[in-house]
C-alpha cells in the first residue's frame, strides 16, 4: 500500500493492530491525520469498530493495567486513563482492583529501586518522592518506609 491514501478505516485498524486504544484515543490520532475529517464520518466509524468488537474502552483499561501495574501505582494508573478518555465507571473499577495489591506493588518498587531503607531523613524523602511520583498512596509509602512488615 506504499504511496496509496490509506482509507480512514485503515488507519485505524492499522492503529489498532499495533495495540489497543480508547475510543477518544484513537478518534485523537485519526484526526491527526491531516486530512479534513467531518466529525460525524468519525463518529460513524467508531460506532462501526465497537459494534464489530475491534475497539473497545473496557479492553483499553485492561490493557493499560496489565502493563503500568508492576511499575505504577493507582493514582497514577488512574490519571492516565482520564487523559485517554477512559470513562469513569472502568477507571473506578481498575482502581479498585489495583488498590487490593497496592502495597504489595509499591514494596516491589521499592525493593528494586533502593532496597534498603533509608539512613537519613533527606534519603528517605527521596524515597518518598519516588514512590509519589509512581503514584503509590501516602498511606502506603508511610507503611512502606516506616519499616511495617507484611
Amino acid at each position: 500500500m506504499r504511496g496509496a491514501v490509506r482509507t480512514l478505516r485503515q488507519q485505524a485498524l492499522a492503529a489498532l493492530a499495533r495495540r489497543e486504544h480508547s475510543r477518544v484515543e484513537l478518534a485523537r490520532k485519526l484526526k491527526r491525520t491531516g486530512a479534513p475529517l467531518p466529525e460525524a464520518e468519525l463518529a460513524r466509524l467508531l460506532d462501526e469498530l465497537t459494534r464489530d468488537g475491534l475497539l473497545s474502552d473496557a479492553r483499553f483499561a485492561e490493557a493499560l493495567v496489565r502493563a503500568r501495574a508492576p511499575r505504577y501505582g493507582a493514582a497514577r494508573i488512574a490519571q492516565e486513563m482520564r487523559e485517554r478518555g477512559v470513562p469513569d465507571a472502568l477507571i473506578r473499577a481498575a482502581v479498585a482492583a489495583l488498590n487490593a495489591s497496592e502495597e504489595a506493588r509499591a514494596r516491589a518498587v521499592w525493593q528494586k529501586r533502593f532496597g534498603a531503607p533509608a539512613a537519613c531523613a533527606a534519603e528517605r524523602a527521596r524515597q518518598a518522592r519516588f514512590l509519589q511520583q509512581r503514584g503509590f498512596s501516602a498511606a502506603v509509602i508511610r507503611r512502606i518506609l516506616g519499616g511495617i512488615e507484611e
